[in-house]
């Protein structure tokens, strides 16, 4: 064997470096690292609509926003006047905020028994000042726009819900009529 090794080593050596290569090509070179994942992000586009809405709904805001009194609009030409309104629309909630609601805490409605309003919207509307049914069946597609505008992440539930609808029915005691469109509460 030692004669054969002797006479062929050039031959067995570039079969030991060829079988080096091949080894190092096999084991090394085509080795990727490759992530596959089936569950996907419940925002992404095509994923369930109630996972998606649910995702937004529990996702903390952005940004706060702080309620900011709106004084009513003043007619043009009354120059001046836009400061006294807007202290004595700043003197009334004040007024109104150190009586604690209590007339409208009274005679509040469960606002919850509209479909699509929870916990964290009934208390978000009663910062509105919104505690009844008759409230929110006496919306205006204006006034719908001014509430919905100041209602953050749940913007767009108004219409979305048919809200002013269901406080209507509510509002008239019609369960009948609501249980047949909307649903058993």
């Amino acid at each position: 064997m030692s004669e054969l090794l002797q006479a062929n080593w050039p031959i067995f050596l570039v079969a030991l470096l060829i079988g080096i290569a091949v080894a190092w090509f096999v084991f090394v070179a085509t080795r990727r690292t490759r992530v596959e994942t089936t569950k996907g992000d419940t925002l992404d586009e095509g994923a369930d609509r109630a996972a998606r809405n649910q995702a937004l709904i529990d996702a903390p805001p952005a940004a706060r926003k702080e309620a900011v009194p709106v004084p009513p609009a003043v007619p043009e030409g009354l120059a001046g006047v836009g400061a006294a309104v807007a202290a004595a629309v700043e003197d009334e909630q004040l007024e109104h905020a150190e009586a604690g609601h209590s007339v409208q805490e009274e005679t509040a409605d469960d606002l919850t028994r509209i479909k699509g309003v929870g916990p964290k919207l009934v208390e978000l509307l009663k910062s509105l000042d919104v505690t009844q049914f008759e409230q929110i069946a006496a919306w205006s597609d204006a006034d719908i726009d001014r509430i919905d505008a100041r209602l953050g992440r749940f913007e767009g539930r108004i219409r979305r819900d048919n809200w002013v609808e269901q406080a209507r029915l509510l509002a008239d005691d019609d369960m009948a009529a609501y249980e047949g469109k909307f649903g058993k509460l």
